[in-house]
């Protein structure tokens, strides 16, 4: 089969690994996973951003001297991280890698497959978090990004899909905060029109105990669902400006993460002043009680239970407690 991407002297794709403070040997485990790929060095461009780490890892990274880019920087997060490797990049398409993370082999050639032969402007793929065998996957589209939008939920995580770098144009991850790809991703998907979606386990994602997303201590969770709430409210902020079919996309994705935000609120807090002056700021903004849409039976079920002082009374006592067995 002829390969539908034409030749150009840039890259077919630009591999942007932020790196902090993390055991180098999952580094190269991550270099090594992107090297295993069919793609020519001329096809691939490994751009790695050293977000101030205490100690760089660049003498660990000599085998791969001749294959990477090494970027250091003063801390600034992720998001700053992130978006120092997209002013970088000059592939075609772009693919964020957590340092941590590896891509698997066999399941992400099966994306580069609708990369080179598709002309895709998104491949968005499934992960795991055991280094399993790829099986058999099946793929959608091409699909409108809105569309999409509109009639799925959306796994926002910036490491879950390969995208075209040229439908970003301007946008920027904002740093500082967490939960940026909350922000990022939907966005990036209204700007796409040919979306192609797969289930292909393409990337092993390694929980570790002391991720950002696992942390307990009162500050860090007060910081992730204040940075929440401010997400939701710039999106649904958003979609009152957007054209109708845009709008209601953005507006599920809104829900979805006014849900999410509010179960948070419950498991992490436990705290019933917390839940009421977050459902109180909500209110004021429009955004509560949930939109009655039936995006799916948790969403009915979480508008339902969630809707009365009593329904929020009842998760408060319950679901800490299912948490812990998930």
């Amino acid at each position: 089969m002829k390969n539908c991407i034409s030749k150009t002297n840039k890259p077919l794709v630009s591999f942007i690994i932020p790196y902090f403070n993390l055991p180098c040997d999952m580094l190269k485990e991550c270099v090594s996973s992107i090297m295993e790929l069919s793609l020519s060095k001329d096809e691939r461009e490994i751009i790695i951003i050293d977000d101030g780490s205490d100690y760089s890892p660049i003498n660990d990274l000599q085998d791969f001297r001749d294959d990477i880019i090494y970027v250091r920087q003063s801390n600034k997060g992720l998001s700053s991280a992130r978006n120092t490797g997209l002013t970088m990049a000059t592939g075609l398409y772009i693919q964020f890698i957590d340092s941590d993370d590896r891509l698997m082999t066999v399941a992400y050639e099966s994306c580069l497959d609708i990369v080179r032969y598709k002309n895709p402007d998104i491949v968005k793929f499934d992960a795991t978090d055991k280094p399993v065998k790829a099986t058999s996957s099946d793929m959608q589209g091409p699909i409108d990004g809105a569309v999409f939008m509109r009639n799925n939920n959306l796994n926002a995580a910036a490491w879950g899909y390969i995208f075209r770098r040229d439908i970003i144009q301007d946008m920027k991850f904002t740093p500082g905060i967490y939960h940026e790809d909350e922000e990022f991703t939907p966005l990036l998907m209204l700007r796409a029109e040919n979306v192609y979606i797969t289930d292909a386990k393409a990337y092993y994602y390694r929980k570790r105990e002391e991720s950002i997303m696992t942390k307990r201590d009162n500050r860090h969770i007060i910081k992730r669902l204040n940075d929440m709430e401010n997400i939701i409210i710039k999106l649904f902020d958003k979609s009152a400006a957007l054209p109708a079919h845009d709008s209601l996309a953005l507006q599920r994705r809104t829900a979805q993460l006014t849900m999410d935000y509010i179960y948070n609120t419950i498991v992490l807090t436990k705290s019933e002043k917390q839940l009421m002056q977050r459902i109180e700021r909500l209110a004021d903004k429009g955004l509560y009680p949930l939109p009655d849409r039936k995006y799916s039976k948790k969403y009915v079920w979480f508008r339902k239970m969630s809707k009365s002082s009593t329904g929020l009374r009842l998760m408060l006592r319950t679901l800490p407690v299912m948490a812990k067995h998930i």
